[in-house]
């Protein structure tokens, strides 16, 4: 992921777990942590139960360009790991970036 700004320890995703607020829907669930560096910082899970690395890797990636697509249109100062649910395996790009809107809307991240 370059040019983002990502969690990268083990200690960071879980002060946003026990810290942040959480929204999900059929895709994927989003922790959201505020922080005090005015810069988004994204972490990305993806479980073995979601599928094989293949499939994995290929979510990770998903779920990336989305973020890249609209990184400017999310408001900065918060800490964000998104994971992503088994029944994301097979979904389209154009599924997986609507679930990451939908949730960055319901965490209200949107700048208008």
């Amino acid at each position: 992921m370059r040019n983002i700004n990502t969690l990268k320890n083990n200690r960071e995703f879980q002060a946003v777990y026990k810290g942040g607020k959480s929204k999900a829907n059929k895709y994927l669930v989003m922790y959201v942590l505020p922080n005090d560096n005015n810069e988004i910082r994204v972490g990305m899970s993806v479980s073995k139960k979601v599928g094989n690395s293949v499939v994995r890797h290929r979510l990770t990636r998903l779920i990336r360009e989305a973020y890249r697509l609209h990184k400017e249109e999310i408001t900065a100062g918060a800490d964000i790991v998104i994971v992503a649910r088994p029944a994301a395996k097979d979904k389209s790009y154009q599924q997986i970036e609507s679930a990451f809107m939908h949730l960055l809307e319901l965490h209200h991240l949107i700048i208008c």
